[in-house]
């Protein structure tokens, strides 16, 4: 998911302790319920589930996740993508088929007893549905956690509320949100904590990017950054084949970007895709102040209709309450 600017960023990605991330963070949504769908799972790669069958990964990790958060004074506002445009649709089709493999293959590796490749196939195919958004909504509202709706991207959105100083910063796990133009990207405050990797048992700690500290390490403009993008490929197109993040700063850092196009993909116009990154549809009808948390109602959702276990759910909501002289959920807003 997103640009591979990995390669080229990595000296530009910095530790930094959640002490220093107190202030109101816009996440990109969609981004975080999928890195919840993707974690939060049995070994053999099942979400958690209700008595009923329905998936309950991502209310955990709403739950969970935000009540950590607010204990460290971060301030979660949730940025949900709204109708994806014309240009991602390839993108879609093509994430929904490799979905519907990673499906069948999950099928197979638990038929076989596979608990391993079961669990990695588990996670490919990962979907954010309907019901997913719905319930974590709901959540959300009960929790008196803002959620803006963006007219387009989310990660735009959320990017666009960051540039104006509305957020401090931007949480994803993509790199497109720097294409975007968040001037500061925090990575892994979803997923930080241990996790297992190919076997072995890892430590995921948050990381931060600052845009123009990128830009002026790489000697480029933003626009020429999105030139790399286009390159290496994104949502939007399917980039050039052969061009990886650093082979795509060389041609970008010669100018020789149009020529490279034109050479290896003469009937693509990259104009409606920079156009994307740099003009994206943006509201500024939102507004960020939390509201008044519904203990009762949180536990009525979580307890009496998907089967959490209340001990469970109310030693989450103790997290809402850790500043010093605070005792009630209500007192940390």
């Amino acid at each position: 998911m997103g640009v591979a600017l990995r390669d080229i960023i990595a000296d530009y990605k910095t530790p930094v302790t959640w002490e220093a991330l107190p202030g109101i963070a816009a996440i990109d949504a969609n981004n975080a319920l999928y890195q919840f769908l993707t974690i939060i799972r049995q070994p053999d790669g099942t979400p958690l589930m209700d008595r009923q069958g329905r998936v309950t990964s991502h209310l955990s990790g709403i739950l969970f996740r935000m009540a950590s958060f607010m204990e460290k004074g971060i301030r979660p506002v949730f940025v949900f993508d709204g109708p994806p445009a014309a240009l991602k649709q390839a993108t879609i089709d093509q994430r929904r088929m490799l979905r519907a493999t990673a499906g069948e293959k999950w099928k197979e590796a638990l038929e076989r007893g596979d608990e391993e490749e079961a669990f990695r196939q588990a996670r490919s195919s990962t979907r954010v549905d309907t019901f997913i958004i719905e319930t974590s909504k709901e959540l959300l509202r009960l929790m008196g956690i803002p959620i803006v709706q963006a007219p387009g991207e989310g990660e735009a959105q959320a990017s666009y509320m960051a540039a104006k100083g509305d957020a401090r910063y931007v949480v994803s796990q993509d790199y497109d949100t720097l294409l975007f133009g968040a001037p500061l990207l925090v990575r892994n405050l979803t997923i930080s904590g241990k996790r297992k990797v190919r076997g072995r048992q890892i430590t995921v700690l948050p990381e931060r990017i600052v845009l123009a500290d990128t830009l002026a390490g790489l000697h480029l403009t933003r626009e020429e950054l999105i030139e790399i993008g286009i390159l290496i490929g994104t949502d939007f197109n399917p980039g050039v084949d052969g061009v990886g993040a650093k082979t795509g700063l060389k041609i970008v850092q010669k100018g020789e970007f149009l020529a490279k196009l034109k050479e290896k993909t003469p009937d693509f116009d990259p104009a409606p895709v920079m156009d994307m990154f740099l003009h994206p549809p943006v509201t500024d009808h939102y507004a960020l102040a939390a509201g008044h948390p519904d203990p009762e109602g949180i536990r009525k959702m979580l307890c009496d209709g998907y089967d959490f276990s209340p001990e469970r759910v109310d030693k989450a909501m103790e997290g809402f309450t850790v500043k010093a002289g605070q005792k009630t959920l209500e007192s940390w807003f």
